[in-house]
């Protein structure tokens, strides 16, 4: 399938914004990486703004793929899905991945207070990933995996609030030890699974 020249922009733009940030990845690298005039980029973006948003909707789409390949798979126990899902977020995003750490959370730190059109787009797309991380705990509850006195949403927001942190501190410490640390925290003292 032929790709357009606002999907390869977004491509490009996707992995060098992820890979180097939003104030280090110019209009100008991106065009040259993509092999594109200056007016193709204005063409389909009003602003590298615009166009930030456009990268960041297509990484949230992404990763909702994965979640509903991994999360929504009902031939699996809910929390063994979710430990599933986990460690496959350990392989893509931790440090020894093409390009470490999460888009959502590079981009809350970088960005999020400065620019509140994508702080706006960054909100949505954690409260759609955790209302699938809630939807299997709640399977979960249901499949008498966790107690009936589990909340959900709220367990969920804590585990994405604990991933994204762990994932800072392994971009800090250059090691995957803080996601295998949040691992076991998780699995076998939070969740007993």
């Amino acid at each position: 399938m032929t790709r357009t020249t606002r999907e390869q922009l977004i491509d490009i733009g996707l992995r060098l914004i992820h890979k180097n940030g939003y104030t280090a990845t110019g209009v100008k690298q991106i065009l040259d990486a993509a092999g594109i005039p200056k007016g193709s980029f204005y063409h389909h973006f009003s602003s590298k703004e615009e166009f930030a948003k456009a990268v960041l909707q297509q990484f949230a789409n992404r990763e909702a793929e994965r979640w509903d390949t991994l999360l929504k798979n009902e031939k699996i126990a809910p929390l063994k899905r979710l430990r599933l899902y986990f460690e496959e977020l350990i392989t893509v995003f931790g440090q020894t991945s093409r390009i470490p750490g999460c888009l959502l959370g590079n981009l809350s730190l970088e960005v999020a207070a400065h620019i509140p059109s994508i702080q706006s787009l960054l909100s949505k797309s954690f409260a759609h990933w955790q209302e699938a991380v809630a939807a299997v705990l709640h399977s979960a509850v249901m499949r008498k995996e966790l107690p009936r006195s589990t909340n959900p949403a709220a367990l969920a927001s804590f585990l994405l609030n604990s991933w994204e942190g762990a994932l800072i501190r392994s971009k800090a410490e250059n090691s995957n030890e803080p996601l295998t640390g949040f691992m076991r925290f998780v699995f076998d003292k939070i969740l007993n699974h």
